[in-house]
């Protein structure tokens, strides 16, 4: 898979799904917010981690990729059930980088200048969802795949 940028996309949003996601995002920071209040920092930190506007783009990512492969004649049920499933993937390798950008805040604040804990924090957290991209990558490269399944396929040696 490459990472491109397509600003087509941006034409093929409408302002209501924008809307949708504008105010799921809203909410789901409203209750982080709500939730730190009630328990503390720590706790409202912990759902900082979620994205917040993951539920809404996954839904709309399931629902273009169905209609497009509609309008071509296609069931796409399948297909965007993948497509969500990659965007989703892509959010747990962001939100794991998260965690380790708020592990390493959390260590190094108190000790060190604001400025480069952040920065640290901020590149280390670009390095782990990179590295985590990487690493999925290789795992679902067609010639590994295939190297997995003629493995299982030998006979045991003797």
């Amino acid at each position: 898979m490459r990472i491109e940028v397509d600003l087509t996309a941006l034409k093929q949003t409408r302002w209501n799904e924008m809307l949708v996601r504008f105010c799921l995002g809203g909410l789901i920071t409203a209750a982080t917010g709500i939730i730190a209040k009630k328990y503390g920092p720590g706790a409202g930190g912990l759902f900082l981690a979620f994205p917040a506007i993951f539920p809404a783009s996954a839904t709309l990512i399931e629902k273009h990729e169905r209609e497009r492969r509609q309008k071509a004649g296609l069931d796409g049920t399948e297909a965007a059930r993948k497509a969500a499933a990659v965007d989703a993937a892509g959010a747990a390798m962001g939100s794991v980088g998260l965690f380790i950008f708020a592990l390493l805040i959390s260590q190094l604040l108190p000790e060190y200048e604001p400025w480069i804990v952040i920065l640290g924090g901020a590149l280390t957290w670009a390095a782990a969802s990179v590295f985590l991209w990487l690493v999925q990558e290789y795992q679902w490269r067609p010639s590994n795949i295939s190297d997995q399944r003629s493995a299982t396929r030998r006979p045991p040696s003797s």
